[in-house]
């Protein structure tokens, strides 16, 4: 569903380049999105891992596009630490290794770990649990080795963006909800759930608390993604009704996000600059633009009628439903510090006048035709909140049948 609009809107970023730039930037977008679709498709823990490393080589490429000297500190940051989170994700796996004991490990599938994974010591299982969400959370976008998509997001092209911020942070979330999944049979189910939850509350904690004094408009989405992703890991740990909410929140989340990203490459254009305070009265240069930021804030901070206000409301659900309400109320309240974040510098560039308005320069043009792509997925995330489709909520039950109830 993304491709097609990630597509669209790569055109028209590279519209002024010269050929080599051009094919550089497609070529790796395509090998982007096979090496995503062989990570979803993977069914055994080695070829998952490859196609996860793979990625980082396509991305860097793309992160690198605009050939600055920002763009070639972030794609090396970029490289050397999703290397080293998938390095240590490799040692997990490792760990998987020792459940065979001193026999060949004739395959490292997810099908033939199932058979004998209550066989294992539980210690090898916590260690190779906790090996894997550090080493792919790199991926997930989660904390602890969540820095490397925020700098990543603050000089990527704004479709290569959106996709880092939608699907390759699913996949993150596969590699770390296959290995869950796996072991949710074992003795160590308690322990992982409480990983995920310390590991869901510290990412909302961070980003919450760079939000606040986030400067620029990218980074600020970047840092909203990390607390979307804080939430989902809670709502697995919660487990119960969160396994459905958590899943849904990824799925709405990539639209409405997407979407934030999409029209960011367009305020770039109109206004010069991804920074704040240079940014002001979008609403008047721009309507069809202010608009879809204005949808977009509502549906991104869960506020009714966007479809992730019924998700949060289902992971909430789960927790009062399990007794947490310590991870209720501090959950909530750092959401509050989040939506006021992000709604105060959203207002301030859609009706404020620019901190600094000596320096402005001529507001540029954008074809509203491009905003078209971005009201389509915004729309969806609105419906979401009043229906969800049978084959939609079947496709989301079958992916957590596994789990206990």
């Amino acid at each position: 569903v993304l491709a097609i609009p990630v597509v669209y809107h790569g055109f028209i970023y590279t519209a002024g380049d010269d050929t080599r730039k051009f094919n550089i930037y497609h070529s790796s977008l395509a090998a982007l999105m096979t090496f995503m679709t062989g990570a979803y498709l993977a069914n055994g823990m080695t070829v998952l891992w490859a196609f996860v490393e793979a990625t980082t080589l396509a991305v860097a490429l793309l992160i690198y596009h605009d050939r600055t000297a920002a763009a070639l500190e972030a794609t090396w940051k970029y490289v050397f630490i999703c290397s080293a989170g998938i390095a240590l994700a490799y040692l997990g796996i490792l760990f998987l290794g020792f459940i065979y004991g001193r026999e060949d490990a004739a395959s490292l599938s997810f099908s033939s770990l199932s058979t004998i994974i209550n066989q294992a010591n539980p210690m090898y299982l916590r260690i190779a649990f906790l090996f894997v969400l550090i080493g792919f959370s790199t991926k997930m976008g989660l904390f602890p080795m969540h820095t490397v998509t925020i700098d990543a997001h603050s000089v990527a092209p704004p479709p290569i963006s959106a996709l880092i911020s939608t699907t390759l942070m699913n996949v993150g979330f596969l590699a770390i909800f296959r290995v869950y999944t796996l072991f949710s049979s074992s003795s160590i189910f308690p322990f992982m759930n409480n990983v995920l939850i310390l590991a869901g509350l510290l990412s909302i904690l961070v980003a919450s608390g760079y939000m606040l004094k986030a400067k620029h408009l990218k980074r600020m989405l970047a840092y909203s993604s990390l607390e979307n992703m804080g939430l989902v890991a809670i709502a697995v740990g919660v487990g119960g009704i969160g396994y459905y909410a958590g899943i849904l929140l990824l799925l709405l989340h990539s639209l409405a996000k997407s979407s934030l990203f999409f029209q960011m490459g367009q305020l770039s254009r109109v206004l010069h600059t991804f920074k704040l305070d240079s940014c002001g009265r979008y609403m008047k240069l721009y309507p069809a633009g202010a608009m879809v930021l204005l949808l977009g804030m509502i549906c991104i901070l869960a506020l009714p009628p966007s479809g992730l206000f019924i998700t949060e409301f289902l992971i909430f659900k789960g927790m009062v439903a399990n007794g947490q309400w310590a991870v209720m109320i501090t959950a909530v309240v750092l959401l509050c510090f989040v939506v006021y974040a992000m709604s105060t510098r959203f207002m301030h560039i859609l009706f404020s006048n620019p901190r600094g308005e000596a320096g402005l320069i001529e507001p540029g043009k954008v074809n509203r035709i491009e905003t078209i792509s971005q009201f389509v997925l915004l729309g969806v995330v609105v419906l979401m909140c009043f229906y969800q489709p049978s084959f939609l909520s079947d496709m989301i039950f079958q992916s957590v049948s596994l789990l206990p109830k």
